[in-house]
């Protein structure tokens, strides 16, 4: 149930193989997980133990990779920071989760001073963490801890796309079942070579591609950023078998010249979340990489995150669908009194696995509406089909009532972004002093593309009902997102105000 173990037996079974590879510099499976190693020891020495909480404020590298499993050797928890984050952001999350260890990219110490917060241990990347995994005794001298598969290992604040953000408290056993389950999903062999661009501070760089890719005893490539200059090319030379991306990076890739010329015989797998994949776009993406599957991913940091996956044979049947349930997940959609809703009937979704969290730390309020009976009410609403596979319909928070009819964003997302022009959207519901609330779009056109409201609004009304047609339409240069690439609704809402 400890993916650190795996770790361990893959420094001898393999040795040699290279885990992880960053600006050309490689980690093979031996070092990384005597680094880690020295890196526990390190903080052995110091004092720390068991359930006392690392932040992890580092961008992509070797030595995230490193820092992650050293504090989970030692049975401490790692929390990454999101390095997006303002100055007031980050200061919350320090007091909240009273941190007592931070490891920090130099580049970042100032804004960790800037918070005020003082840590008993801060390991700087490019100083004393060089120190720790360059002293080899260090390793020999660590005595391992038992640690039971239930106790906590990560915590990850959410997003906080609403409100405050809150810290998900994730076991070992979350983690390992996650990497089992992602592992399979995806088919991964050691042969896989992981293309990472999306933050490993965010669950889905660390816990549905990192951890998985090592748990299976491939090959990590990582890189600090999607670039839509370099990142084909980035595929190209790295010999990248599975990559994933935003929407979003799919239509820039596919907007490019080199998409056509350039010649990827590695890569066998698209996997793509975190918003809804237009047809268009998905229908382009085969086109245009006929040799290559996709597979779109769904879940929550709270579920670590794997609920659900579309697979490349029911991709263009099951437009907008985010699949079928897990191996060993249940996934139902329930009516406001948690009671099974029949095919077709929209309600909340709720998970239940080995991948659900212990819950929220320090509030124990929230975790108590959020975890009943096993069950992770995701606040995302959602209906089965006929055929077993789940819709998002919108998230619970997002749903508008205009004069008395529900109006779900994505709905009328999804008829925007069939007109050509579109690169992206995102509704909003805004106040209105007759309606209650009514739908507002915000809209980014793709380069060189030119269209008024007035022709958007035209469209809208012959594909939507009265009700559902946005009451206004707002270009923008680019849609507020967080780290993991989902639209930052509620400040739109705040710009709107």
């Amino acid at each position: 149930m400890f993916i650190t173990n795996m770790l361990k037996q893959y420094a001898t079974s393999k040795a040699d193989r290279i885990v992880a590879q960053f600006k050309g510099e490689t980690l093979t499976y031996q070092e990384l997980y005597k680094q880690a190693e020295c890196v526990a020891a390190y903080l052995q020495q110091k004092g720390y133990k068991k359930g006392d909480i690392a932040a992890i404020y580092m961008h992509n590298s070797n030595q995230f990779l490193v820092s992650y499993f050293g504090v989970q050797l030692l049975g401490m928890a790692a929390m990454p920071i999101n390095t997006k984050l303002a100055v007031p952001e980050v200061q919350y999350i320090l007091n909240h989760s009273e941190a007592k260890v931070l490891i920090c990219d130099q580049v970042l110490e100032e804004n960790v001073l800037a918070t005020g917060y003082v840590f008993e241990e801060v390991i700087s990347s490019e100083g004393t963490l060089q120190d720790i995994v360059g002293d080899t005794s260090l390793g020999d001298a660590f005595t391992p801890v038992e640690v039971d598969p239930d106790e906590m290992a990560v915590v990850m604040y959410t997003s906080g796309t609403t409100g405050k953000p809150k810290g998900v408290m994730l076991s070992q056993r979350n983690v390992y079942e996650t990497a089992k389950i992602w592992a399979e999903s995806m088919e991964m062999t050691e042969q896989d070579r992981m293309f990472i661009c999306t933050p490993l501070f965010h669950c889905a760089g660390s816990h549905v591609f990192a951890v998985p890719t090592i748990y299976a005893g491939g090959t990590v490539i990582i890189e600090e950023a999607f670039s839509p200059e370099k990142t084909l090319q980035q595929l190209v030379e790295t010999e990248a078998t599975i990559f994933f991306g935003v929407p979003a990076m799919y239509t820039i890739l596919l907007s490019r010249p080199d998409t056509r010329t350039l010649a990827f015989p590695h890569l066998r797998l698209f996997c793509y979340g975190a918003a809804p994949m237009p047809y268009e776009i998905l229908r382009q993406l085969k086109e245009a990489f006929p040799q290559v599957r996709v597979q779109n991913l769904y879940g929550q940091t709270e579920n670590t995150p794997a609920a659900s996956s579309l697979l490349d044979e029911q991709a263009l049947e099951k437009i907008g669908s985010v699949g079928r349930p897990l191996v060993r997940t249940e996934v139902q959609v329930v009516d406001e009194h948690g009671e099974p809703l029949p095919t077709g009937a929209v309600g909340e979704i709720i998970v239940k696995g080995p991948q659900v969290m212990i819950g929220y730390l320090k509030n124990p309020e929230e975790t108590a509406r959020t975890l009943k009976n096993g069950w992770l009410y995701s606040g995302d609403l959602g209906r089965f089909d006929e055929e077993g596979y789940l819709y998002i319909v919108d998230r619970k928070k997002d749903m508008m009532i205009r004069g008395g009819e529900n109006v779900y964003p994505i709905e009328i997302e999804d008829v925007l972004y069939q007109i050509p022009e579109i690169l992206e959207t995102a509704v909003v519901g805004v106040p209105h002093e007759v309606y209650g609330e009514v739908p507002k779009a915000y809209v980014v056109l793709k380069e060189g593309q030119t269209l008024d409201a007035d022709a958007i609004l035209a469209y809208c009304a012959k594909n939507l009902a009265k009700y559902k047609v946005p009451a206004e339409i707002e270009f923008m240069d680019m849609l507020p997102r967080n780290a993991s690439g989902k639209v930052l609704k509620h400040t739109l809402k705040v710009q709107h105000a």
